[in-house]
């Protein structure tokens, strides 16, 4: 028996290119069971979830969790008991998107600054001598970004503050 594992990112994502992978394997018949770390992982919600594991059934593919549970859709036992995980891996989707918004509201209400913080950039820092240098010699912000493999913003980012370099 053949297997092919892989955790897709995210389980809410719609195009998910690990698993369009390994479903074009399974329909082309080339794997005949996949493992899973957790049911909630495979799928976005509930009815994507079983529509897969319905359309996986078909091409003689085994979806297989790593706690052990194998997910035969052929019998009604099998059935009824993806349709019941798949259900609760929702809810437990849907419970976590909750506790991080009410955390992230919490947050916010306590004054806490949420997102990238300002400071010290290290690299930005001990580069901004060799930027602002390139740009003195006629070099275009597209230059130093492509050869530093840097962002535009971070290359003006030296620049906006050394005010006499401004034009």
């Amino acid at each position: 028996m053949r297997s092919n594992s892989a955790t897709p990112p995210s389980g809410t994502t719609k195009n998910r290119l690990a698993r369009n992978r390994i479903m074009d394997l399974a329909q082309a018949r080339k794997i005949d069971a996949i493992l899973v770390t957790e049911l909630s992982r495979w799928g976005r919600s509930t009815q994507d979830l079983l529509d897969t594991l319905n359309r996986l059934a078909g091409w003689k593919v085994t979806v297989i969790a790593m706690n052990g549970m194998t997910f035969e859709l052929d019998t009604p036992h099998g059935r009824m008991m993806a349709t019941m995980l798949a259900g609760v891996a929702q809810f437990e989707r849907d419970m976590l998107s909750e506790r991080v918004k009410s955390g992230l509201a919490a947050a916010k209400a306590r004054g806490i600054k949420l997102g990238r913080q300002k400071g010290d950039r290290p690299k930005s820092d001990r580069l901004a001598p060799k930027v602002i240098d390139a740009i003195e010699n006629g070099k275009s912000y597209r230059w130093i970004a492509r050869d530093w493999v840097r962002s535009n913003k971070g290359t003006k980012s030296p620049i906006n503050q050394r005010e006499d370099l401004l034009f």
